[in-house]
């Protein structure tokens, strides 16, 4: 049962040796956008992604056919705790890890976990590299995506139903992008309290990019089940480990914010309020995220594992 301290202790928070080793695993991800790797390195994150797809389910969720199905679960079953909420940010970060070791530890992936640099796109996102069909995640297709290595997938699972068995989909809207300009990624920036920087950070540059891919990308609760999920929301944490950096001896440690979503944000989304067993299992007294809340990751990893 890692805690948003025992979890960020070991991703750089809460010593000097932790810290450095954040840095370490930051740097590896900051060469690895998707505008700087070349073309084998691009096909060998995408074969790490097809192979997790291909491997057979561990974890007996029902509909789960692999552990990319799996993985999407995790984020579906508590979608209502972990939007909207202060362990936003955190329990994503720890989700981009488990997604990381998942193409490592089963299929053999060498690199690390790539992120989009979409402020590079704004202008015309449908054009970036990353949805070249050949060296990147396809494009928009007709309805469902029919080119690229994620041609024809098959998704299982959804926020209302297992067993789907739909097309991944998406449908272009660069207006979608706007709030995902440098001015705004200033604004989150210059924020000094971290309450104030994930609210910032979630409704600028974080729809922005969920907004600008739209299809699945565009649902609140099965988004993962789109491969550029993952670099999407390794580029947010990116940016909120920038905000951490500008003063990092108080922000590595600097947590608040909600436990339940407003109401308005559940209605709208669809979204049934958390039950009491989920909100027992966050370990915080009361409605305000601490440093001890838990973050669950549905069986599929632990701490211990991630090195």
């Amino acid at each position: 049962m890692p805690s948003l301290s025992s979890y960020l202790s070991l991703f750089a928070i809460g010593n000097a040796s932790a810290a450095a080793s954040r840095k370490l695993l930051v740097k590896s991800r900051l060469t690895a956008g998707g505008h700087t790797l070349n073309d084998n390195e691009k096909t060998t994150y995408l074969d790490a992604e097809l192979c997790l797809m291909s491997k057979p389910a561990k974890l007996g969720v029902e509909g789960a056919v692999n552990p990319w199905d799996e993985l999407d679960w995790a984020h579906i079953a508590q979608a209502n705790v972990i939007h909207n909420v202060g362990a936003f940010l955190p329990w994503h970060r720890y989700y981009m890890r488990v997604h990381e070791y998942l193409l490592q530890s089963e299929c053999g992936y060498k690199g690390g976990q790539p992120y989009w640099d979409e402020v590079r796109d704004l202008e015309a996102p449908n054009e970036s590299v990353v949805f070249d069909p050949d060296t990147g995640f396809g494009g928009q297709g007709d309805n469902c995506v029919n080119d690229g290595p994620f041609a024809n997938l098959t998704l299982h699972l959804n926020a209302t139903s297992k067993n789907v068995n739909e097309c991944l989909t998406r449908e272009f809207s660069p207006d979608g992008f706007q709030n995902g300009q440098q001015v705004y990624i200033d604004e989150c920036l210059n924020t000094t309290n971290y309450v104030d920087a994930f609210e910032c950070y979630i409704f600028r540059p974080h729809i922005a990019g969920h907004a600008a891919v739209g299809g699945i990308m565009a649902d609140q609760i099965a988004s993962p089940g789109d491969p550029l999920f993952f670099l999407h929301h390794t580029y947010h944490d990116r940016l909120w480990w920038q905000w951490q950096q500008d003063d990092l001896e108080n922000r590595l440690t600097d947590i608040g914010g909600r436990n339940v979503p407003y109401d308005s944000f559940l209605e709208s989304n669809g979204i049934e309020y958390p039950s009491d067993a989920l909100l027992l299992y966050d370990g915080d007294d009361g409605n305000v995220t601490t440093l001890n809340h838990n973050l669950w990751m549905a069986g599929i990893a632990v701490s211990s594992w991630l090195p």
